[in-house]
């Protein structure tokens, strides 16, 4: 079993094979967020008709980790949004209109903050 196919298992998804990578991000910087330098993350588009993602992890266990929920997004809702909560990266919506329009990614594009 693979390191990504892991992944996937900790919100509840199980796939039978890695999924292609799309994204890169990785932004160092001191004090990038209290008690964080910077940020390593990488992106994968997994595609299912229909999921609710839940894992294993308990609702306090979530929050230690900055994850306060879980919902599906369109494209339109991630480009109008004028909420309070920030993607990463910041801009989602512009590298996510090109993954739609473009397909996959020959190698991962890099993404700043």
């Amino acid at each position: 079993m693979s390191q990504t196919f892991e992944r996937y298992r900790g919100v509840g998804l199980a796939i039978d094979a890695d999924p292609p990578h799309v994204w890169h991000q990785e932004v160092i910087e001191p004090g990038h967020a209290v008690g964080y330098d910077g940020v390593v993350n990488d992106y994968f588009l997994v595609r299912v008709a229909s999921f609710h993602p839940r894992g294993a992890m308990s609702d306090d266990e979530l929050a230690a980790e900055n994850v306060v929920g879980f919902r599906w997004w369109r494209l339109s809702d991630i480009a109008d949004y004028c909420g309070p909560d920030v993607f990463s990266p910041r801009d989602l919506a512009a590298p996510l209109a090109a993954l739609i329009a473009g397909g996959v990614p020959a190698r991962p594009v890099p993404l700043g903050l």
